[in-house]
């Protein structure tokens, strides 16, 4: 019998616990609680990409009110979720594309994903990333889908990622997301669940699109993840958040202009 059968699936220490991993907002966490816990905890991923959306909505909503147009409404709630996550997923794609690109061998590939500094993969992988996201996330604006469309992709991207931890094992034997351990897939099904309520509540049956995009976006970061390094890691994760963002975000970008 394994832990998670013996202990609650969910507890609302999960949410803040999930939000002090996820995020840099000042959220009071029982730390023996949330260490307890570990893995657990993974459920509440998507919730904490509620939070985070809702904030970064806010600060776009008030940007249109006062005249701004779309294009600065999406920049500034783009600059809002890099600074409430500290770019922990920006940082996580970069390393990713500097590693899993950069390198011929795993062992090389890992070392390179460590270093702090960041080569021309990441350089350009940020770059088209950050651009994507605007340009789509303008016209998701432009369509006056603003909440929906920040809401659905936060948690959506953010469910992703906790599949990814339950079924791939870790390529390394520290790191974030070794330290934070593997979820059980009844707690990944939990996550991904959450992420697909959202999508079908704010856009109806239009939304089961949208997590098929999500799936397929998730499963591709999966598979090379576990073709170059043999599992995955917190940049990893990082990058799946990220890759699986920037294609809903363009999949929205096209629905929403219908």
């Amino acid at each position: 019998m394994t832990k998670d059968d013996t202990t609650p699936l969910v507890t609302l220490t999960d949410i803040p616990a999930a939000l002090g991993l996820l995020s840099r907002l000042p959220v009071p966490v029982d730390f023996e609680a949330a260490t307890a816990r570990g893995p657990r905890s993974a459920w509440a991923y998507p919730v904490a990409g509620l939070v985070l959306a809702l904030i970064a909505a806010l600060c776009a909503h008030i940007a249109l009110s006062l005249g701004l147009p779309a294009p600065a409404a999406a920049g500034l709630a783009l600059a809002t979720l890099v600074m409430t996550t500290g770019a922990m997923h920006e940082d996580g794609l970069a390393d990713s594309a500097d590693g899993l690109w950069g390198g011929w061998t795993s062992e090389r590939r890992l070392d390179i994903m460590k270093d702090s500094h960041t080569g021309a993969y990441g350089v350009i992988a940020l770059i088209l990333g950050l651009g994507l996201r605007w340009v789509a996330l303008t016209a998701v604006i432009d369509a006056g889908a603003l909440w929906a469309g920040l809401i659905a992709t936060a948690m959506l991207s953010r469910a992703a990622m906790v599949p990814l931890m339950a079924r791939l094992p870790h390529a390394r034997s520290t790191g974030l997301s070794h330290s934070v351990g593997q979820p059980s897939i009844t707690t990944a099904r939990l996550a991904e669940a959450l992420g697909v309520a959202a999508c079908v509540i704010l856009f109806g049956w239009w939304g089961l699109a949208l997590v098929a995009v999500a799936l397929v976006t998730a499963t591709a970061c999966a598979w090379i993840a576990n073709a170059k390094i043999a599992g995955q890691t917190g940049d990893i994760l990082g990058a799946t958040q990220q890759m699986t963002e920037i294609m809903l975000l363009l999949a929205m970008a096209t629905l929403t202009s219908q």
